[in-house]
């Protein structure tokens, strides 16, 4: 179990190796934490980029590109454990559930405390 503070790092996959573009989110408690934030983060960019009309999506593999051209790719470090979390991967399960009609848009789902 992780007995310190874990960091989120965000590369922007639009400027991919360029480290200067990283920045910080934040830093969390427990790994759950620092997962759930990356994944609010991949949540937030393909609820935007789907209803985003400048962009042509249609499909699931539209909305998959369009992440990892543009999207954020949000990273945990400082973990004492292998962290089961890679931003591309679960971008890509979101895309299939979201066409699917299994998830709603992040933006229509009320709010929670």
């Amino acid at each position: 179990m992780t007995s310190h503070r874990l960091t989120v790092f965000v590369n922007d996959n639009f400027h991919y190796q360029d480290e200067d573009e990283r920045y910080q989110l934040g830093e969390f408690e427990t790994l759950d934490a620092a997962i759930s934030a990356c994944q609010r983060l991949v949540d937030e960019y393909l609820d935007e980029a789907r209803v985003d009309g400048t962009l042509s999506i249609v499909s699931p593999a539209d909305l998959y590109q369009s992440y990892t051209m543009f999207g954020p790719d949000p990273f945990v470090v400082g973990a004492d454990e292998y962290v089961p979390f890679s931003a591309w991967e679960y971008a890509k399960q979101r895309c299939q559930k979201i066409f699917s009609g299994q998830l709603p848009l992040v933006s229509s789902a009320p709010a929670s405390d």
